[in-house]
C-alpha cells in the first residue's frame, strides 16, 4: 500500500494537485449536467457519471491524468439508444453503463487497445465531425425554447428554422450570453473556468428575466428534482441486457478510440512508463461499472478534461480524486443553486463544445489524400447524421475494415530481380511477357492475403506459346503466410508455364509458409522446385538461379 500511495500521492506536489483538481471539479459540474442534457436523460445522471466514473477509472488506468467522463460522442449514442421504450428508462440507463463497462474490461483484457490503429483517419474524421454537428443540432430546442417535431435531428432542425417566430426571446438571450462569455474568455488565462462563469452568469440573467420581466426561462429544477445528497447504488436491469447489447458495444468502441487518443496525447507522471492503451480501456470499463452502479450514464476518456487537468498543473493522479471530491461537495452543499442552472445556458455550453469538435483543417487533410478517403469520410458523416449513432459506429467500423482491405490489396507490387554478370542484383519493372530460354526472378511486395491475389496475378508477366524452356523464380522472402487464393494463383501460373514447357520455382524463407505449401500440396510445383531460404540474403536465390540456368542450357 505504501508503494501505491507514493505512486498516487506526493507531499511535494500536493498543492499543485489540489489546485488542478479543484479547477477540474468546478468545471465538471456544469459540464456533467450538459452531458446528461445532451444524452436526453436526467442531467444529474451526467453529473454522477463525471463524479463516480472518474473515481472508478482512476484506480485502474495507466495514464495518470486520464479523466474519464461522459463524452459528447457517448452521450449521443445514449440519446439514440431509445431508452424511453424500456419499462424503467432510468434503470436501463444504469444497466447500459454497466454493460458498456463489462464490454470494455473484456476488450482491455484481450488487448483491444492495439486494434485502434486499424480505424482509418477518414472514418474517424467523418464520425467526429458529424458528432460535433449532431451536438449543435440536438441543442437547438433548448437554446431557442421551441420544441421541434421530427423523426431525427435533421428534421427537427428544419422544423426549428421554419418556426423562428415561435422562438423564446428570453431563452435565446440566456443561451447567447453563455456562448458570448465562453468565446470571450477562451483567449484569456481564465478559460479553464470560463465554462463555469458562463453558466453562472447566464443562469443569473435567466433568473432576472424571470423575476423582473416575467419571461419564462427553463431551469434544471423544472426538469428534475435536484437531491441534496449522493445517490444510493442500484443493480442492473437484467431484462434489458439483450436490448442494450448493440449500444453497449458501440459505446465500448467509442470509449476505446477516444481513450486511445488520450493515452497517446496526454503525458504520464514524471518517471512513469508510457501509458498502456489496453489497461486504459480496462480503467474506462471499471469507470462505467461504478458510474452505472451510482446512477450515472456511460463514460469514456475525455481529451478536453484530461488536457485541462494537465494545463492546470496536476502532477499525480491525486488530482482526479480531488476533482471528484469537489464535485461531491457541490452536490452536497450547493444543490439548491444547481437547481437554478438555466437550460438554455447548458445548451449554449454544448453548442460551443460541438462547434469546437469540428476541425475544418482535418477535413481538408482527408480531402487532399484522394477521392476514396473523401468518399469514406462523407459516407461516415452522412450515416452518423441520419441513422442512430450506435449503428453509425458499427457501420464506421465496417467501412474501416473495407477500406483497410482495399488499400492493402492495391499496395501489392511485383518486381523483377536481375542478376548481372558480376553477381550484383538489381530490381526493375517486370517484363510483360516471359521470353524463351530465360530465367526470370520475380519478387512480390505487400500483404499476401486473399483480396490482393487478383492484383498479384495481373502483375505477373504473361506466358505465351513463345515462352518455351524458361524458368520463373518467385522469391517469397519475408512472407510467413499467404492466402489460399495466392496458392491458386501460383498453381495456375505453374500450369501455364508447364504448358509452354517451362518451370516455376519458389524460394521460401519462412518455415511456416513452407509447411503451408506442403500441407496444401501444389501439384504443378514439385518438391525439388521449392527452395528453403536461410539467413543469408540472396544465397538461396542464386542457388535457384544457377539450377534454373543449367536446366535452360540443357533444354537448349
Amino acid at each position: 500500500m505504501r508503494i501505491a500511495l507514493r505512486r498516487w500521492f506526493s507531499r511535494k506536489t500536493l498543492g499543485k494537485d489540489l489546485a488542478a483538481g479543484a479547477v477540474l471539479g468546478v468545471e465538471s459540474v456544469p459540464d456533467g449536467l450538459a452531458a446528461g442534457l445532451l444524452a436526453g436523460v436526467n442531467p444529474l445522471a451526467g453529473l454522477y457519471a463525471y463524479l463516480f466514473g472518474m473515481v472508478g477509472a482512476a484506480f485502474f488506468t495507466s495514464s495518470s491524468f486520464m479523466a474519464v467522463q461522459a463524452t459528447g460522442a457517448m452521450a449521443l449514442v445514449v440519446a439514440d439508444a431509445d431508452l424511453e421504450s424500456r419499462v424503467d428508462p432510468e434503470r436501463a440507463l444504469y444497466t447500459l453503463a454497466m454493460l458498456s463497462g463489462v464490454a470494455m474490461v473484456v476488450a482491455g483484457l484481450l488487448r483491444a487497445g492495439r486494434l485502434v490503429r486499424f480505424v482509418p483517419t477518414a472514418v474517424m474524421t467523418g464520425f467526429v465531425t458529424a458528432v460535433g454537428v449532431n451536438i449543435v443540432l440536438g441543442q437547438l430546442s433548448n437554446f431557442t425554447g421551441y420544441q421541434a417535431q421530427g423523426a431525427n435531428r435533421i428534421v427537427r432542425t428544419i422544423d426549428t428554422l421554419l418556426h423562428i417566430l415561435q422562438w423564446s426571446v428570453p431563452a435565446v438571450m440566456v443561451g447567447s450570453i453563455c456562448v458570448l462569455i465562453i468565446v470571450c474568455l477562451q483567449p484569456t488565462r481564465f478559460r479553464s473556468l470560463g465554462l463555469v462563469a458562463a453558466v453562472i452568469v447566464a443562469s443569473a440573467c435567466g433568473m432576472l428575466l424571470a423575476l423582473w420581466m416575467g419571461a419564462p426561462v427553463a431551469f434544471l429544477r423544472d426538469v428534475v428534482d435536484v437531491p441534496r445528497g449522493l445517490p444510493a447504488p442500484v443493480l442492473p436491469q437484467v431484462d434489458d441486457v439483450l436490448y442494450l447489447i448493440v449500444p453497449a458495444c458501440s459505446l465500448a468502441f467509442v470509449g476505446i478510440v477516444q481513450g486511445a487518443g488520450v493515452s497517446a496525447s496526454i503525458p504520464t507522471a514524471a518517471g512513469r512508463p508510457r501509458a498502456d492503451p489496453s489497461r486504459d480501456v480496462i480503467g474506462q470499463g471499471f469507470g462505467n461499472v461504478v458510474s452505472g452502479l451510482f446512477r450515472g450514464m456511460p463514460v469514456g476518456g475525455s481529451m478536453s478534461a484530461s488536457a485541462l487537468l494537465v494545463a492546470a498543473g496536476a502532477k499525480t493522479r491525486l488530482a482526479l480524486f480531488v476533482a471528484a471530491a469537489v464535485m461531491g461537495l457541490v452536490v452536497l452543499v450547493a444543490s439548491d443553486l444547481v437547481a437554478y442552472v438555466a437550460m438554455p445556458a447548458l445548451a449554449g455550453l454544448l453548442i460551443v463544445i460541438g462547434i469546437s469538435a469540428i476541425k475544418p483543417g482535418r477535413v481538408y487533410s482527408v480531402i487532399k489524400t484522394g477521392p476514396l478517403q473523401t468518399a469514406v469520410m462523407a459516407v461516415t458523416f452522412a450515416l452518423t447524421l441520419l441513422i442512430p449513432l450506435q449503428f453509425a459506429v458499427l457501420a464506421g467500423v465496417g467501412l474501416g475494415i473495407i477500406l483497410f482491405v482495399a488499400q492493402a490489396s492495391n499496395r501489392v507490387r511485383v518486381r523483377e530481380v536481375r542478376i548481372s554478370d558480376d553477381g550484383r542484383m538489381r530490381e526493375t519493372d517486370p517484363r510483360p511477357v516471359i521470353p524463351p530460354s530465360e530465367v526470370v526472378i520475380l519478387q512480390p511486395y505487400g500483404s499476401m492475403f486473399f483480396a490482393s491475389a487478383p492484383t498479384v496475378e495481373r502483375q505477373l508477366p504473361s506466358v505465351s506459346q513463345g515462352s518455351r524452356h524458361s524458368v520463373v523464380i518467385i522469391r517469397l522472402r519475408g512472407t510467413d503466410q499467404i492466402g489460399l487464393a495466392h496458392l491458386d494463383v501460383l498453381e495456375r501460373y505453374a500450369r501455364l508455364l508447364a504448358d509452354a514447357d517451362s518451370v516455376l520455382k519458389l524460394v521460401v524463407s519462412e518455415e511456416r509458409l513452407l509447411q503451408q505449401i506442403r500441407v496444401v500440396g501444389l501439384t504443378e510445383i514439385g518438391p525439388e522446385d521449392v527452395y528453403r531460404g536461410d539467413e543469408w540474403i540472396g544465397r538461396t536465390t542464386r542457388r535457384a538461379y544457377d539450377d534454373a540456368r543449367r536446366w535452360v542450357d540443357e533444354q537448349s
